[in-house]
């Protein structure tokens, strides 16, 4: 520990003058205007894994954005770590919410503010440098291989098609993955599941152009507010979800189940403080803890419809949009869940409108092993860096490439997040404390030592 201490003081400048590039790059993969900067993003990634010692370092064609793979072989006796993260961030927007300004990182309290931080430039990073101090000190412990990804915030669309194409290349023994939360740094914890996800968008729509609100209100529907009606009838007086048959296959937690998650440590108080809420909402008899990590959702991310510029504009729109997603849990399948909305959104639909729906992507749910050797050293990783043995949660978010690397290549995945729910994901002024940074690099070379030591 003394030795991996020492290699990050020596060089933790460096470490983060290499972040703060990575994160200038605004490598939005969901807007087209930002393509051009999105490759340049996976080229210093290749560049830097080269530097780091990976061999073999190849920028990988898709049919999308590439993928960047990498590797090291220092035996093939010895077991494979495949590491997976991604190098696309969510869209800036509203950019007027941001403290400073989303590609130019900027620290404050100790905290790195900028569009990807957490998520998942600086979370993948930190296995790109504790890669660089396993080579430098000697002390790599097992083969490893990189795969980071270009889409991940659009669907990963492409990746599994790069998997199923590449099966032998990525062979390995468990995937570390670096894009979820823990605790805190004083209450450390490893995931232990990820909800899925079904993300849609629908359209309503009524007469043929906008119209003069005076001349036609009142004798003409308006879609945006039968696209309310509509989707305020999707959840019930108690927030559950109202759409027929959407909860066949979800499984209840046991009582034992229940008692340990609602163990781990939460404020509920602090909560509603940090997002500045009077009172939490949810479905009733869940607590948040359980809302949150093992319960399915139903949210809209985006409406919008007639005219939203400076001023005032009497219109009646022509149609209204919305895009909603669905977190799912074990046992629901992102293409059933998708198809069972579809058929009852165009239901409800009254005939004064018409009504499109369109699936854009999905994930599945999965739950990973806390008995494996993977979840054994990744825990004694913990111990040995924090002091203290971590909790197992369940993570709302959903990494729809976990359960595919699970049929695809048949294996398990680690969660190994070092973020907080609190920095700000997909938000405006996203943010990773320095410290947990660094915590990272120091924390990621004991799993390889353990996984090495524990899979003899």
């Amino acid at each position: 520990m003394q030795e991996i201490k020492k290699y990050v003081e020596d060089n933790k400048q460096r470490f983060l003058d290499e972040l703060f590039e990575l994160l200038r790059f605004p490598s939005v993969s969901a807007d087209p205007k930002f393509k051009d900067d999105v490759l340049k993003t996976a080229d210093y990634v290749a560049t830097k894994l080269r530097e780091a010692g990976a061999d073999h370092v190849e920028i990988c064609e898709t049919a999308g954005y590439p993928i960047v793979y990498g590797e090291k072989i220092i035996d093939p006796a010895l077991p494979t770590v495949l590491i997976y993260g991604h190098y696309d961030v969510q869209p800036a927007d509203p950019l007027e919410l941001w403290h400073t300004p989303p590609f130019e990182p900027t620290v404050r309290d100790g905290k790195i503010y900028a569009r990807g931080a957490c998520d998942d430039k600086g979370q993948f990073y930190m296995h790109v440098k504790a890669f660089e101090l396993m080579m430098q000190t000697n002390t790599l412990a097992c083969n490893v291989k990189f795969m980071i990804e270009g889409e991940e915030e659009v669907g990963s669309a492409n990746l599994g098609i790069f998997v199923n194409a590449n099966v032998e290349r990525l062979k390995a023994d468990v995937v570390l993955i670096s894009d979820t939360s823990m605790i805190s740094m004083e209450n450390p914890s490893i995931e232990t599941g990820l909800r899925g996800l079904a993300y849609m968008e629908v359209e309503v729509v009524g007469p043929n152009r906008d119209l003069h609100s005076g001349v036609y209100g009142g004798a003409v529907a308006n879609p945006a507010t039968i696209l309310c009606k509509m989707i305020a009838s999707l959840h019930d007086e108690n927030n559950h979800i109202t759409i027929p048959a959407f909860y066949d296959k979800v499984v209840e937690l046991s009582d034992e189940e229940k008692k340990a998650l609602n163990a781990a440590p939460f404020d509920l108080d602090e909560y509603k403080t940090d997002l500045d809420i009077n009172a939490e909402w949810g479905e009733k008899g869940y607590s948040t803890l359980e809302r949150t990590g093992t319960r399915p959702t139903l949210e809209v991310n985006g409406i919008w419809s007639g005219y939203i510029g400076e001023g005032a504009k009497t219109v009646l729109p022509s149609k209204a949009n919305a895009k909603i997603s669905m977190r799912l849990v074990p046992n629901q399948s992102s293409e059933e869940i998708s198809e069972i909305f579809r058929k009852h959104f165009e239901s409800i639909a009254p005939d004064y409108v018409k009504v499109k729906v369109t699936a854009h992507h999905g994930g599945e749910p999965v739950v990973t092993p806390t008995d494996s050797v993977a979840y054994r050293a990744a825990e004694q990783a913990i111990v040995d860096s924090f002091g203290k043995a971590p909790i197992p949660t369940r993570g709302g978010g959903s990494i729809p490439i976990v359960a595919l690397f699970e049929s695809a290549l048949g294996i398990k995945s680690v969660l190994f997040g070092f973020g907080l729910d609190s920095d700000a994901l997909h938000s405006p002024n996203e943010k990773y404390d320095i410290y947990n940074y660094y915590k990272g690099i120091e924390t990621l070379p004991l799993f390889h030592k353990y996984f090495a030591e524990l899979s003899k």
